[in-house]
């Protein structure tokens, strides 16, 4: 016991001898929890609404408040036409839209029923569900509400009909949950293997003793961080390839749109992940701690990119920190080429925020690297 007290006590000085170790180990898993715990969230706050009225009465107007009122839905838009519904729902500016046909209190006084037509972007199958369960609950609450308050011709209240609530899920009509999941899980392999591939390149190079070597070969820093980048950025796209023809063979996900624009994107959404793990290799000086710093920059990229959770159900801070995320972007991307079937005018103004960010985190890699190799 003795001998095994004495190795024990050798551990513990050897691991707190590393004070850039042991305050990655107690403070990243406070991080996460303080902030994955409020941004990972499975919960529906409130689902981003279009409302199409066509009718403009009070009643029309009414049923709008009601949906409102519950905070379930947030209107984001109204209009009196149908034009600009797609590319709302192509763009996810909303997750679903409302329609009030015209005569819609008419119908309701004089036919004892009134339809209203429900569009859902249905990729995430089991929100979709729910959002159509609530639209219904809060649909039917208000005709009961409206029942003997509405006046007929001769000035009398006429007891109102039920809501026909009619439901069409775009994108995804059969809520098969692989068509939602498959593309981003795409997106968080490549971005595990590339950014834990990457973090450990220079300190590895640092561990070996070889760094010193390669910093008095006649490079550039330029030179040097693309000449670790590109191996790392080739094999990620293989990487990538497999896993499209086997989420294509296997899950049969859909690929609606333009495929060149998924790689495009892809080669951009690379060099921000490289760049990434690249960056935190210089930052560190141990395999081991570009592990635990990877580690922790994944979890929040996976856990706050919409993934597994919307985003849109994450606090208004997380929200805003999530606009930071590269793999929030990519799985936009994914999705809406592959199961939307978007185009450039879609996923440019994405690209090209991945772009800058890319161009960002290499430029703060070369930067750090000269620092190091200083």
């Amino acid at each position: 016991m003795r001998t095994i007290f004495f190795l024990v006590r050798k551990e513990f000085l050897q691991i707190f001898r590393d004070h850039t170790t042991v305050a990655q180990i107690f403070m990243i898993p406070v991080v996460q929890l303080l902030v994955l715990s409020n941004a990972a969230t499975f919960d529906l706050r409130q689902t981003r609404l279009l409302v199409v009225d066509e009718d403009r009465t009070t009643v029309s107007a009414g049923l709008v408040h009601r949906l409102e009122g519950g905070r379930q839905f947030q209107v984001m838009q109204q209009t009196s036409t149908s034009h600009g519904v797609e590319r709302a729902l192509l763009n996810r500016d909303v997750t679903a839209v409302i329609h009030i046909p015209r005569r819609f209190e008419q119908d309701l006084v004089q036919r004892r029923r009134a339809t209203v037509q429900l569009i859902l972007n249905a990729e995430e199958g089991a929100a979709t569900g729910i959002v159509q369960s609530t639209a219904n609950a809060i649909l039917s609450d208000y005709a009961r509400e409206l029942s003997f308050s509405l006046p007929t011709s001769a000035g009398k209240s006429a007891r109102a009909g039920p809501l026909d609530l009619r439901t069409q899920r775009w994108f995804n009509p059969t809520r098969n949950y692989k068509h939602y999941m498959v593309p981003a899980l795409l997106v968080a392999l490549t971005t595990i293997i590339g950014l834990l591939l990457t973090a450990q390149n220079i300190t590895r190079e640092y561990e070996l003793g070889t760094l010193e070597q390669l910093n008095v070969t006649p490079m550039t820093k330029i030179q040097f961080i693309a000449a670790k980048l590109i191996p790392f950025w080739l094999i990620s796209l293989v990487i990538f390839t497999i896993g499209l023809v086997i989420g294509r063979v296997v899950f049969d996900i859909p690929m609606r749109g333009n495929l060149l624009l998924v790689y495009l994107s892809l080669m951009v959404y690379l060099i921000v992940v490289l760049g990434l793990g690249l960056w935190i290799s210089t930052i560190t000086r141990t395999q081991q701690q570009a592990m635990f710093v990877a580690f922790f920059v994944i979890l929040i990229f996976l856990l706050m990119g919409g993934l597994f959770t919307p985003v849109d159900s994450m606090p208004d801070w997380a929200q805003a920190v999530a606009q930071a995320n590269p793999v929030k972007h990519f799985v936009f991307i994914m999705r809406a080429v592959l199961v939307r079937g978007a185009g450039m005018e879609t996923i440019g103004p994405t690209l090209l925020g991945l772009a800058a960010g890319g161009a960002a985190v290499l430029i703060l890699a070369v930067r750090r690297y000269r620092k190091a190799a200083a």
